[in-house]
């Protein structure tokens, strides 16, 4: 059963052992717990619904309350605290494109208000019912999940866009495929989410970001059909596609998808370098690239967070040892991981892996072989678990990234964790901040920051130093030019800076196309713009 107030199932936890939380006690100070709110106190506190009935529409309170937040820190404050806020009036379960069509009629005569929800992933606001005249209706795609098509020739998929990861890959499995898109809320989000975001999986070094894997596929929208075919290529005017990826449910209703596949491996494996110093590995993991190594991933960690990886693993013994034998080495406290994939024929596997080790030694790597790699892809959609017990030990946590040209990566970098050190400094708080190189391209790469802090015994006070946090880091990002998501998109958190990387007449652009598409402003209002 899936966590209504946290990460993911009930069933899997992600433990924290107790010289783990030496460390943290010792970095940040002890952690401050308080009760949480019991599921029936906040669904006895969920008001009226504002809808009239629809067979298409459920509006008990305990299904409102499960549809009302998603999984941004202040989400999590909200939902653990019991101070949701507001809730949608109902929740409806579409099983077709006339079904979508049948709730946007309910929804122009009810005067309400429609929020398209995929897995409930969102860390930014894209599914929060926010203030607002008349009823909010959020439209939930899980019944329509189902895999359509596959072209084995044209190597296209077609799924419906409520799909999860897990089952597309199931789907595509069975028949020598897969999509390879692998965003660490893989387990949960679905395909109309990841295009509604413009996401990007771990592995899209190889595979590409999810504006690359999606042909073409169908939209539903207040004004009408969106139909987008899957043309390998066109010059056919600006490609509307590109509309649609990011729109946030701005625009309409993702209906189905279709998407670019491909065989499966036939080798597949991770290792890990380690580099004495962040610069020297980040100029090796730029040479890399910019060698068009044919890895699929290479992801590197600064030193804090190598060394918080390991500090949080508990394995404290292997840790004294593995830390022992690298100083010995002269890989010091300074040292940073890379975690590198490889991904296809048994031939091409081979040489990537021999061409990445060659650069790593290049610039003073010390490979490692294949352990951590398997760590790494063991718990690789397991780690968003620890945000479940940091909480429990009265600890909240959090990220953010942006992508900018490698000029500027590691000036940007040391800006932003520097921002976050010193945003609690007034209140005499401590923050523990670290980074890694999430994904890379020729021209740049991203910069994802994770950052601890206590938690307050006011839930005020705890999203009080979340803005805090956050608006800090943010305005390193806009003043240094990169832009203000890679891969999470804008919802509401980042919307006020969206302005300083689209410009005034951007906006308007945007603001024009929601327009045509949702002329009564009903397409999740609030959300990516701020002004509607």
């Amino acid at each position: 059963m899936r966590r209504w107030n946290g990460w993911g199932d009930a069933a899997t936890d992600y433990p924290l052992p107790d010289s783990a939380a030496r460390y943290l006690e010792t970095l940040i100070g002890p952690g401050v717990t308080t009760p949480d709110a019991p599921f029936e106190s906040v669904v006895a506190g969920v008001p009226p619904a504002r809808l009239a009935p629809h067979p298409l529409i459920r509006t008990d309170p305990a299904e409102r309350v499960l549809h009302a937040r998603g999984h941004s820190l202040p989400d999590w404050v909200a939902l653990r605290s019991g101070r949701v806020g507001i809730f949608p009036d109902g929740v409806a379960y579409p099983a077709s494109d006339d079904d979508l069509r049948t709730l946007f009629d309910y929804a122009e005569q009810n005067h309400a208000r429609l929020i398209p929800y995929g897995g409930g992933t969102s860390v930014v606001g894209h599914i929060n019912p926010l203030p607002g005249p008349g009823p909010v209706l959020t439209i939930d795609l899980g019944t329509m999940r189902r895999m359509l098509n596959l072209d084995s020739t044209s190597r296209l998929a077609t799924f419906e866009a409520g799909i999860p990861g897990p089952q597309i890959e199931a789907e595509l499995g069975r028949q020598g495929y897969t999509l390879g898109h692998f965003p660490q809320s893989f387990e949960l989000s679905t395909l109309g989410g990841w295009i509604a975001t413009r996401s990007s999986g771990q592995q899209s070094y190889h595979y590409g970001r999810i504006e690359d894997l999606f042909a073409g596929g169908h939209l539903e929208t207040p004004a009408g059909p969106l139909d987008l075919p899957p043309h390998p290529a066109s010059a056919a005017g600006p490609d509307l596609r590109h509309l649609v990826l990011g729109s946030e449910g701005r625009l309409g209703v993702i209906s189905r998808a279709v998407v670019r596949v491909r065989p499966l491996p036939e080798k597949e494996a991770f290792f890990g370098v380690f580099f004495r110093d962040w610069d020297s590995g980040a100029e090796a993991v730029r040479t890399a690239v910019q060698a068009d190594l044919s890895v699929s991933m290479l992801r590197f960690s600064d030193a804090q967070e190598t060394a918080t990886t390991l500090a949080l693993s508990g394995k404290e013994t292997l840790v004294t040892w593995a830390d022992r034998g690298l100083r010995l080495l002269r890989y010091d406290a300074r040292r940073c991981l890379l975690v590198f994939g490889v991904t296809g024929s048994h031939t091409t596997a081979r040489r990537a892996r021999r061409e990445a080790v060659a650069i790593a030694l290049r610039h003073g790597g010390l490979p490692t072989g294949t352990a951590i790699g398997r760590i790494w892809r063991k718990s690789r959609f397991r780690t968003p678990y620890l945000r479940n017990t940091l909480w429990e030990r009265g600890y909240a946590i959090d990220t953010l990234e942006t992508a900018i040209p490698w000029a500027t990566v590691l000036g940007t970098a040391e800006s932003m964790k520097a921002a976050l050190r010193s945003a609690l400094e007034s209140t005499g708080e401590r923050v523990l901040v670290f980074a890694h190189l999430s994904h890379v391209y020729r021209d740049g790469a991203s910069v994802y920051v994770t950052y601890l802090f206590r938690r307050a015994a006011d839930p005020d006070e705890t999203v009080a130093r979340w803005h805090s946090l956050k608006a800090a880091a943010s305005q390193v990002v806009v003043a240094r030019g990169g832009t203000i998501s890679h891969q999470h998109g804008v919802g509401i958190d980042h919307a006020a800076y969206l302005p300083a990387e689209k410009g005034a007449l951007g906006i308007r652009a945007l603001q024009e196309a929601c327009r045509t598409f949702d002329p009564q402003g009903r397409m999740n209002p609030g959300k990516l713009l701020v002004q509607d």
